[in-house]
């Protein structure tokens, strides 16, 4: 399966950006699906964005598509979330994770469609 590893979280003032990267270890496979999630304190996982590769069809949680951006660099395997205009309440540990299209970015953006995660990278947005 693909191997994901997270990496750009940290601390940000209000207001400000940051973009996290996922790197994928995808072996043979070229056809699979990166997902962004967030967990608050106290919070359950959130998912954030989806994306299935190669065709790049993406979906975005509605209340995050204003501020949140998903996109793909294909030359090297990497999947990125940009964040703008962020907010103290995006405080959170950011994780990406992949598996097998089983459906629609839509469709799989939920935490139990996804079986190989990364370790999380914490964003803190101080206000």
């Amino acid at each position: 399966q693909v191997q994901v590893a997270e990496s750009g979280g940290g601390l940000v003032q209000s207001g400000g950006s940051l973009r996290l990267s996922c790197i994928a270890s995808r072996g043979p496979y070229t056809y699979y699906t990166i997902a962004w999630f967030r967990q608050a304190p106290g919070k359950e996982r959130e998912c954030i964005s989806v994306i299935i590769i190669p065709h790049n069809t993406t979906y975005i949680n509605p209340s995050l598509k204003d501020r949140f951006t998903i996109s793909r660099d294909t030359t090297k395997d990497t999947v990125y979330l940009q964040m703008n205009s962020l907010k103290p309440e995006d405080t959170a540990v950011y994780s990406c994770a992949a598996d097998a299209p089983y459906g629609t970015p839509q469709e799989m953006c939920k935490e139990g469609e996804f079986h190989s995660w990364g370790q999380g990278t914490q964003v803190t947005v101080s206000s």
